[in-house]
């Protein structure tokens, strides 16, 4: 019985939408220079994309899945740290933002918070997408409405990146679970970090750029 697979391009372009926000982040609010993450990313994302479709095998397997989380943390880190600078520059006054780029700011952290987040929920569901894909017995990390009544969804229906993008997405604008439910500590710890991000960048920093303005 052949294998299913899913394809990889979707969220290899989430890591790059990712990278390309935080590197257009100003120059405060991001950790060295603006090379520096872009390269990072570049030599965990490229063995994935090549070497994922090609080799095969369990320990290799295991490889890929350890680069692919180790590069979902690495952006992940980044974007809380730009974060946590943001919020440093609003409370100390240095340096100076105006209302526009506080605004520009707390979007792209906002956004690159759901991206990675997404890419949290996408890995880490049911030991990941392969494993995921082939029937795995492992219990389920998140509930889908498709799965509670089967007659509403395709015929095999297992969920992909989108819709664990768009998991990540209803998290960050409601900060709680809504269509999508979590099962485990693992989907909940990491449903409690996304919502708090976002609720901080929203609630704290997207605030203060639009009294500014105000």
């Amino acid at each position: 019985m052949r294998k299913r697979s899913e394809s990889r391009w979707p969220p290899i372009f989430a890591v790059i939408a990712a990278t390309i926000l935080y590197a257009l982040l100003p120059p405060h609010l991001t950790l060295g220079p603006r090379w520096l993450m872009p390269v990072l990313v570049a030599a965990l994302a490229i063995p994935l994309a090549v070497a994922g479709p090609i080799l095969s095998g369990r320990d290799v397997s295991r490889l890929l899945r350890t680069l692919g989380i180790a590069l979902i943390a690495l952006v992940n880190l980044a974007n809380i740290a730009s974060l946590v600078l943001l919020v440093r520059a609003l409370v100390t006054g240095v340096p100076k933002e105006s209302g526009i780029g506080l605004l520009y700011s707390a979007a792209a952290i906002w956004f690159v918070n759901i991206l990675v987040f997404g890419l949290w929920y996408w890995e880490a569901d049911r030991g990941g997408p392969q494993l995921r894909l082939n029937a795995s017995k492992r219990s389920a990390d998140f509930m889908f409405p498709q799965m509670l009544s089967p007659s509403c969804a395709p015929t095999g229906w297992m969920p992909m990146f989108a819709d664990y993008l768009y998991l990540a997405f209803t998290n960050a604008t409601a900060f709680s679970p809504t269509d999508t439910m979590p099962l485990t500590t693992l989907a909940k710890t990491l449903m409690t970090i996304q919502a708090l991000i976002s609720l901080l960048t929203i609630v704290l920093v997207a605030a203060r750029a639009v009294n500014i303005i105000a």
